[in-house]
């Protein structure tokens, strides 16, 4: 463990700057050390410690746009010796710890930084597309400072023991050169600021570079492995940088924000269209010169950041924030926008958890910002521009353009939904929990939706007021960042069996080398009981969804079925009837239980067909969610928006049984993984994320490829067929299909005509006539119905008129015992309704009886349920009669009493006839 570098000057103190010129000075206002080469300088150059004198900096570079600034970078280190690696997707697909793709380093942890996969390239360089939303609640009031999309343009290093590229002299010599050089920035305006840098796992010492208040880059040498809060040194030393291509834009246009920057023209395109006008231009330029000194953290800041930009332009503080305030929205919805139109066209599916919940989170905090503006146009409407206006640098964003805005109007009426039950809601927490602090505001943000600003305005009608917390979706996205810590699927074993399984050696797999191996020979490595571990076997552990082989081995003359069989890391158990005694080294004889074999790979093989075909009907943003196969059916839950209609569903099943006719090759092969994830991409992480260098694929060519630990067949025409039986949403964001393949079509087909049969039997009719004899039917049901209903009224109208004749009056206020003897529920209910409505000041019990008790339904006019509390009268039933359960409200109340009907009504009425005569006319 070593910690010494994070405070040592050693760690920053390089030839590359002292040979430069360069002193190590401490910043007068936040004590930071830096590195200069100005003798004058005693402040650190960084926000908010320096205002932004950049943007009074004269420099060589003419102004670059984003791509401009993305191309100079990776050119620039091209001709140093860095191959260029393509960007990877927004969302980790790479990764089970991690939802986003925060920084460029993601990309090649843990396999990479860990030494368990050589990169792709060593040096390289990559500008790679990265989402942050710790610092949502920032983002439009620091001008550009804080985003939730940016690009970062980066290049690693990899140091191994026997093998160094370079380190930190190197790293800083490129900096230098490409500041000066590339940007042409005077070298007496580079600082480098000393830091710690942890992220991922990793640590290390690292310089930021910042110039006229700006910081332009990070360069990282990630050295420490950071384990229970300890720094254990990596062997590998990594060069991790950042450069912000964005923030290089910016620098280089001197644009009042870096959303000027970065969105050129839609800046003015927004504004138009939120018919928010643009604000003064000196006002703009002012308050972005003073902006770093705004620390978001620190509410005052932003008052005397206000304040200033007052006294320097002459005008009242009020006119300041009210032109920022609006511009500060239009920032905002440029930023979200972009980073939806990222998000999902990386094919995230919002919904309540993982990387769906945080695209959730900026489509609300979006949506939130449209209602607040009053304005029609619609966040697809914005999403779109982003769309067309990225589309020459992320091409994928036009492909997927259909889904995205598709999806934007389902979130957005799903939205809208909440807003209409929202106060309910929310009125109904106050009454349970009588207080709305944080714990409150985010526990009703996720459990259903309502945004704190909601809150906020439902609870001032209640004339309750709560203090949202300024950076309330930043805490809620710093809670969702990182995946929670998936628990070990521990084998079905004895924890003394692991234990003794995992000091054996590895067990050869044959089902992989050949899953159509029905018998093998192996030799015994050890017994325990009823547990045997050999030294290769065909028979498949369970794993992948898939459920274990079965079958048995012969030891001498002995037959002993295998009943299951476990993987323990790279050993194989195979979990026998009874006990046996074999010697270790002697021979056995396996044989595979074939026709269970035969349907699990039939079964595996559809889950990759189906699939195939879900992402060709449904879209590209389908990914497997969660997998069974077993020998009667398989289930496949992948990540959808909502729930596929029938037509949908037909075609779906049709392309795969074309597939499964065309008897397309299923090919199993070993690839390196970063040759597998150059010629795939990440959809082989479809089902898991395996951590071997080594990936077992298989492919159905031009239709799916994973990397599977799975049993399959050589051809999808094996298959036989495939019938979806069911199709359901099982969460948020997550719909389940199950289905069944080969002879368990002809199964369930079968099932399927035993039902009609029985159909028929019940209507008299054959299967072949169901259809007519139940349209006969429902017709016949629907012609009694409404005689029924006709005879209810009448009769209805009927008893009305007697309640009204035959209703005895105490204290004005009329009541009528009514004994059921129809045993029409419906009917009953409509004659309370209508009787409480339309006879003046009337309490009216119906009983009747149902078993051994009686059940008794009381009602009254809400006119008279001021004067009257049915509760109170229940209470005085259940002190007088013996046996009494009941509840409900003021006006209506249900009880059931241990008697029979016609030896409680007389009680009864004596105990109404009681109340009624307490009460004050």
């Amino acid at each position: 463990m070593i910690m010494s570098e994070r405070v040592n000057e050693s760690a920053y103190r390089l030839k590359v700057l002292t040979e430069s010129g360069y002193v190590r000075k401490k910043c007068k206002i936040c004590n930071t050390y830096f590195w200069t080469r100005d003798p004058f300088r005693n402040v650190c150059c960084d926000s908010p410690c320096t205002d932004y004198e950049f943007f009074n900096l004269e420099i060589k570079c003419p102004p670059l746009s984003v791509r401009e600034s993305r191309k100079k970078f990776i050119d620039f280190f091209k001709r140093h010796g860095h191959e260029y690696v393509k960007p990877r997707p927004v969302v980790a697909r790479w990764r089970e710890d991690l939802y986003l793709t925060i920084a460029s380093i993601v990309v090649f942890q843990p396999f990479v930084t860990e030494g368990k996969v050589p990169p792709p390239a060593n040096p390289l360089v990559i500008s790679q597309p990265c989402i942050r939303l710790e610092d949502i609640d920032n983002v439009g009031l620091t001008f550009g400072r804080h985003l939730t999309s940016f690009e970062m343009a980066a290049h690693h290093a990899f140091n191994y023991p026997n093998k160094k590229v370079y380190w930190k002299e190197r790293t800083v010599e490129l900096a230098k050169e490409f500041f000066t050089e590339e940007i042409g920035i005077p070298e007496d305006e580079l600082v480098f600021k000393e830091s710690w840098w942890e992220g991922g796992g990793n640590a290390g010492p690292s310089f930021e570079v910042a110039v006229g208040g700006l910081e332009l880059a990070t360069l990282v040498f990630m050295q420490y492995k950071v384990i229970d809060g300890n720094y254990v040194e990596l062997p590998l030393k990594i060069v991790d940088t950042g450069y912000g291509v964005e923030r290089i834009a910016w620098f280089t246009q001197k644009s009042p924000t870096a959303f000027h920057a970065i969105y050129g023209g839609l800046v003015d395109t927004f504004h138009k269209l939120l018919d928010i006008p643009q604000p003064d231009k000196e006002l703009l330029k002012v308050a972005g010169y003073y902006v770093s000194r705004i620390d978001p953290e620190n509410p005052s800041t932003i008052t005397n950041h206000r304040k200033i930009v007052a006294e320097r332009l002459g005008i009242p503080v009020k006119e300041v924030e009210e032109q920022l305030n609006q511009v500060i929205k239009v920032y905002t919805l440029l930023d979200h926008s972009r980073t939806l139109a990222w998000m999902l066209g990386d094919g995230i599916v919002p919904s309540n958890a993982g990387e769906g919940y945080l695209a959730r989170l900026v489509i609300r905090r979006a949506l939130r910002t449209l209602i607040k503006m009053k304005t029609d146009i619609t966040l697809k409407d914005l999403v779109l521009l982003q769309v067309k206006y990225w589309s020459q640098d992320f091409p994928k964003l036009m492909k997927m353009k259909d889904y995205i805005l598709d999806v934007l109007e389902f979130e957005e009426n799903k939205f809208k939904e909440v807003l209409k039950r929202g106060y309910s809601i929310v009125a109904s927490y106050v009454r349970r929990r009588r207080k709305l602090g944080i714990e409150e505001l985010v526990e009703l943000y996720d459990s259903h939706g309502i945004p704190p600003e909601m809150v906020s305005d439902f609870a001032s009608k209640m004339n309750i007021k709560i203090t949202r917390p300024s950076n309330f979706y930043s805490l809620v996205a710093a809670r969702h960042a990182k995946a929670p810590i998936k628990p070990v699927t521990k084998a079905k074993l004895p924890n003394e069996i692991i234990e003794w399984a995992k000091k054996l050696p590895s067990t050869k797999k044959l089902f992989h080398e050949n899953s159509y191996l029905r018998t093998f020979e192996a030799r015994v490595i050890d017994v325990n009981d009823k547990f045997l571990v050999l030294d290769q076997t065909a028979f498949y552990p369970e794993g992948g969804g898939q459920e274990s082989d079965q079958g048995y081995i012969l030891v001498s003359e002995e037959k002993v079925r295998v009943i299951d069989v476990q993987k323990i890391d790279e050993v194989i158990v195979h979990v026998l009837e009874k006990p046996v005694k074999i010697e270790r080294g002697s021979k056995i004889k396996g044989v595979i239980d074939w026709n269970r074999r035969y349907k699990l790979m039939r079964h595996h093989t559809a889950t990759h067909v189906l699939l195939g075909a879900l992402r060709k009907v449904l879209g590209k943003h389908v990914w497997q969610a969660g997998a069974e196969k077993t020998v009667h059916k398989a289930r496949l839950d992948v990540t959808h928006y909502k729930l596929p209609d029938r037509k949908q569903i037909m075609l779906i099943e049709k392309l795969a049984n074309e597939l499964v006719e065309k008897g397309v090759p299923v090919h199993s092969m070993y690839i390196h993984r970063n040759e597998a994830e150059s010629k795939y991409g990440f959809i082989i992480y479809q089902g898991g994320v395996p951590e071997d260098p080594i990936l077992r694929i298989v492919e159905i060519p031009n239709w799916d490829v994973e990397a599977c630990f799975g049993t399959h067949l050589s051809n999808t025409f094996e298959i036989g067929g495939i019938k979806i039986i069911n199709v359901e949403k099982i969460q948020d964001g997550v719909i389940r299909f199950e289905y069944v393949a080969g002879t368990q079509v002809v199964d369930y087909a079968a099932k399927l005509e035993d039902q009609l049969y029985s159909i028929g039997s019940i209507l008299n009719t054959s299967p072949s006539e169901i259809t007519s004899r139940l349209k006969s039917v429902m017709q016949e049901h629907e012609d009694l119905r409404k005689l029924l209903s006709r005879y209810r009224r009448k009769i209805i109208q009927e008893y009305l008129d007697i309640i009204e004749k035959n209703s005895k009056i105490i204290n004005n206020i009329r009541y009528f015992i009514l004994i059921d003897k129809l045993n029409d529920p419906i009917m009953l209910r409509d004659l309370m309704l209508k009787a409480i409505k339309q006879i003046r000041n009337i309490l009216i019990a119906v009983a009747r009886q149902e078993g051994d008790r009686s059940l008794i339904e009381i009602a009254i006019n809400k006119r008279i349920s001021k004067t009257i509390d049915l509760r109170e009268l229940l209470s005085m039933i259940s002190s007088k009669l013996i046996g009494v359960k009941g509840g409900g409200k003021r006006d209506h109340i249900t009880l059931s009493v241990n008697k029979k009907v016609d030896k409680v009504v007389k009680d009864l009425e004596n105990i109404i006839i009681e109340y009624l005569s307490r009460i004050q006319p």
